[in-house]
């Protein structure tokens, strides 16, 4: 796992929604808009599952993922890719399911999807791109 820097925590907090990505073991990938993520720590991202479907059997298979989050300004975007676990009981999944009910009360949150973080990278346009930066 790595620490993620101020500007990536503070790019992830501006942003909505949060596109996520995984894939089958096949490589077969698929792409969803998160409504919900939370910045536990600076090792961990929490995502309210509450309708995964294509994304719970990719992570089922292989638990890999990844988020690009991007802010206009300042110009900032990053790709962060790590491991998930769930969590359908305890203290993160009550926070979650906290966070998702202020939101929209309406909304039944099935699990806490948990990632642990383990790369960071630059995802701006320019030489730096594709770097990896933690």
């Amino acid at each position: 796992m790595v620490e993620m820097p101020i500007e990536v925590r503070e790019t992830l907090e501006k942003q909505w929604p949060h596109p996520l990505a995984t894939a089958s073991t096949e490589g077969k990938p698929n792409v969803v808009y998160i409504g919900i993520l939370k910045v536990l720590d600076d090792e961990t991202l929490v995502l309210s599952d509450n309708y995964f479907k294509k994304t719970a059997a990719n992570l089922a298979e292989n638990p890999w993922a990844s988020i690009v989050c991007w802010t206009k300004d300042p110009k900032r975007s990053y790709q962060i890719k790590g491991k998930v676990t769930f969590q359908d009981e305890g203290e993160i999944f009550d926070d979650i399911v906290e966070v998702v009910r202020k939101r929209n009360p309406k909304v039944k949150v099935k699990r806490a999807a948990i990632m642990k973080i383990e790369e960071i990278y630059e995802a701006n346009s320019g030489p730096t791109a594709g770097d990896r930066i933690a």
